[in-house]
């Protein structure tokens, strides 16, 4: 009989001493072994994680990455009781890549002009989000790692941030344009000047000085978006703040295929620059953007035409 209690405590202990967050998958783990409570049931079987997995059953697009949690996790316990049934791979359809959104400049400029008319008229909260929003647009960030930005991580001076412990547990230096430091540092004097009791160690923060929020975040970009048109009133679904990172990829690779650059050579330095595990993450833009692949195909007309 095993404790899966115990049994997920080490598990987890065990992945994050290598370096992965594993915030997530924590959550969903506990509740697993909270179903397997419930069902009285100490050995994991593929029929027991599949009936946990396709739970809530509409929300099809997160069964497959919930089963890959209790496989790991039924791969470490088989281990240590043979019983174990580690759940096959493929049994679940896989969760699908959004489609990114390439904004246009025209959408961009049109968002942060409407950021600067959040209310109330004379705080701080307008500026947070414009340089927010601006910030990830034109460097590519996750929103993860610009909300966890500390001001000790902001050299305007040498104009470069240093990017701690992202998602993948790495670190990375991100350049700034001398535009873009500028605007940074606008935005610091304004927050000390608003924060001046209540310094936060946050660069961006939250109208009372502490730190932004995602969900509160993605609230405010929603009703941006349905300001300028971006979406409808009661949309679920259209362009994301993610998609300011998707535009960044795609334009950074239109303008190299345009150039006539070795795309092939530069796309190492790309991902190392997005902060990619692996260039593979990196080659998917190539095939998610028809005018990336458009590109492609004119260079590739254009050597065949070269040939004798």
């Amino acid at each position: 009989m095993t404790d899966l209690h115990s049994a997920l405590k080490r598990y987890l202990s065990m992945r994050k001493g290598l370096g992965y967050k594993y915030q997530h998958q924590t959550r969903r783990l506990a509740d697993f072994v909270s179903f397997m409570e419930r069902r009285k049931a100490t050995t994991i079987s593929t029929k027991l994680a599949m009936e946990w997995a396709t739970l809530p059953p509409d929300r099809h697009a997160s069964w497959a990455l919930r089963l890959t949690d209790v496989r790991g996790f039924a791969r470490h316990i088989a281990n240590i009781d043979p019983k174990t049934e580690v759940p096959p791979v493929g049994v679940l359809p896989g969760l699908k890549r959004a489609k990114p959104y390439v904004y246009s400049d025209a959408e961009i400029n049109a968002l942060l002009a409407a950021a600067m008319s959040l209310p109330p008229a004379g705080a701080l909260r307008r500026w947070t989000y414009h340089c927010l929003f601006g910030l990830i647009a034109v460097t590519g960030m996750r929103l993860s790692e610009a909300i966890g930005l500390h001001c000790d991580d902001v050299d305007l001076d040498a104009g470069v941030l240093t990017i701690r412990l992202t998602k993948f547990g790495k670190s990375r230096l991100v350049p700034l344009h001398p535009t873009t430091s500028a605007a940074l540092r606008n935005y610091a004097e304004r927050r000390d000047a608003h924060c001046a009791s209540r310094r936060s160690p946050h660069f961006f923060v939250a109208e009372r000085g502490g730190p932004l929020l995602h969900q509160y975040v993605h609230r405010v970009f929603w009703r941006l978006s349905r300001e300028i048109g971006l979406r409808r009133p009661g949309d679920r679904t259209g362009p994301r703040v993610h998609d300011f990172r998707h535009r960044f990829a795609i334009r950074t690779l239109l303008g190299w295929y345009r150039e006539g650059i070795d795309v092939e050579k530069k796309l190492p330095a790309l991902s190392t620059y997005l902060g990619h595990t692996c260039v593979r993450d990196t080659y998917w833009y190539l095939s998610a953007c028809p005018e990336l692949m458009q590109e492609a195909a004119r260079r590739l007309d254009r050597r065949w035409e070269a040939k004798p």
